[in-house]
């Protein structure tokens, strides 16, 4: 007997599988239940992957297997799935044929190959192939322990407010699991001018706030204090993608949050159905940063 559901998505059939399969032991969250959170916010989350080539986080046997990044589209790859062939300093090869999730149908299909979190730069392909400069800079706030999310907060609201000064606005999402994000929608800019300003934005951050924020990446320094990682704006690093999957303990999620919940104390775990009716309520909360454009000063 097959163990394959077939389904039609956006007039493609696609053969689904093992779809009782429990991907999260702790929590009992299942293959198919992963599809259909993929599926359910694909609306909010597509417009932050198009264009972006992904780099997938794939765990076949569930959180508490073996796991592995894949970039290179795999060899089964249908050929209605977009690709972008794209260099890759530094590996094993000069270049990988990317995955760009632009549509419902790539996503599910990533979602049945267990990819539980979705990675993507800070720059997009354009339609024909060829690499765009940046129109994202992130920062991403990562507290050394004993610090946490309370830490995080405040360090968050400190950028934001040296962000302002600078006249930038800024967009904050969860990491999903002990940080938060800092999004800054801007004009296209050079990677290299990009990551200089994040770097130096990170410094002047650190330089007044010693006690409580490190720019550097000497993990020793980050005991009780918030790494402001200005890194992730590297042409070749990715951040988790607004709306992803996190592969922990508990299906957390990478979930946009507003200023106010974060001055608030508010808890900022979500899991899938908070995520949802989140979106119902709110829509996306980082639908603004599809259309501004910011210029660095």
């Amino acid at each position: 007997m097959s163990d394959k559901t077939r389904v039609e998505v956006d007039g493609t059939r696609l053969a689904l599988s093992n779809l009782d399969k429990v991907l999260y032991p702790g929590h009992g969250f299942t293959k198919g239940e992963v599809i259909d959170y993929y599926a359910r916010i694909a609306p909010a989350l597509l417009p932050h992957l198009r264009g972006r080539p992904a780099t997938r986080l794939r765990y076949p046997d569930g959180v508490d297997g073996q796991s592995f990044f894949e970039k290179n589209a795999p060899s089964h790859t249908p050929d209605w799935v977009r690709t972008a062939r794209l260099p890759t300093p530094g590996g094993s090869r000069d270049s990988l044929d990317f995955v760009i999730v632009d549509d419902l149908r790539t996503l599910v299909w990533t979602a049945n190959l267990a990819a539980l979190e979705l990675h993507v730069p800070q720059w997009r392909t354009g339609p024909r192939g060829g690499v765009h400069d940046p129109d994202l800079m992130v920062f991403d706030l990562d507290p050394g322990a004993p610090a946490g999310m309370g830490e995080a907060r405040e360090v968050a609201t400190l950028l934001r407010e040296l962000l302002d000064g600078d006249g930038l606005e800024s967009f904050p999402k969860t990491s999903g699991r002990k940080g938060l994000h800092l999004y800054v929608p801007i004009e296209e800019t050079s990677g290299e001018r990009t990551s200089a300003y994040a770097k130096e934005a990170a410094q002047r951050l650190e330089k007044d706030h010693r006690d409580l924020v490190v720019s550097r990446m000497d993990k020793r320094l980050r005991k009780g204090k918030v790494f402001v990682d200005w890194s992730q704006n590297n042409r070749h690093k990715t951040t988790v993608a607004p709306y992803s999957l996190r592969a922990a303990a508990e299906p957390y999620v990478s979930t946009p949050v507003t200023w106010e919940e974060i001055e608030r104390d508010d808890d900022l775990r979500f899991g899938p159905d908070d995520v949802r009716g989140r979106v119902d309520r709110d829509g996306d909360l980082l639908a603004p940063m599809l259309e501004l454009r910011q210029k660095l000063r």
